[in-house]
């Protein structure tokens, strides 16, 4: 993604509208008809994270408890993520995480995401205090799961490293 290497390159502050859209071949009145503002080209999956999310939730089994649907959201979310884009992912992260404002949008797509899936799960007939609960737990297993999958020793799948953070989970749980 061209905004992402001009932000690598030239830091996220420095980097114009004016850039990213030239190196792409657009005008800047074409960006924005696609992009709010710069900060949003980074953050251009989140829709498709949370369709994943919703996708999860739906396809559990009627018997599935709250924990069993957020587990089969965090399946079908990881398979989003082929190793191809854990490069770019790094990158990403590096560019956020340098950046409090970056830094504070990616927190509030988190709870935007995390609200979404407690009403997916309220959908199926959770009760509030668990869906809330169950979802929170599932983006917080995601986001300890892709830290660690972006982590440069890291060689296995979002989907390995989502179930052992699962497995981590349960256990500090019992």
């Amino acid at each position: 993604m061209a905004a992402l290497e001009l932000y690598v390159r030239q830091g996220f502050e420095k980097t114009t509208v004016e850039e990213i859209a030239q190196s792409v071949g657009l005008t800047e009145r074409t960006f924005f008809r696609h992009f709010a503002d710069k900060r949003e080209v980074l953050f251009d999956g989140q829709d498709m994270l949370q369709q994943a999310f919703l996708d999860g939730v739906r396809a559990a089994p009627p018997s599935a408890s709250p924990l069993e649907m957020v587990t089969a959201a965090l399946a079908v979310a990881a398979e989003s993520f082929a190793d191809e884009r854990r490069p770019w992912s790094r990158q990403r992260h590096a560019v956020i995480t340098a950046n409090p404002g970056l830094l504070e949008r990616e927190l509030l797509k988190r709870a935007s995401l995390a609200a979404v899936v407690a009403g997916a799960l309220r959908a199926r007939g959770v009760a509030e205090r668990a869906a809330v609960l169950a979802a929170e737990t599932g983006v917080t297993v995601f986001s300890v799961a892709f830290s660690q999958w972006i982590a440069e020793d890291e060689q296995r799948s979002l989907a390995e490293v989502e179930r052992e953070v699962l497995e981590e989970l349960k256990a500090l749980a019992a």
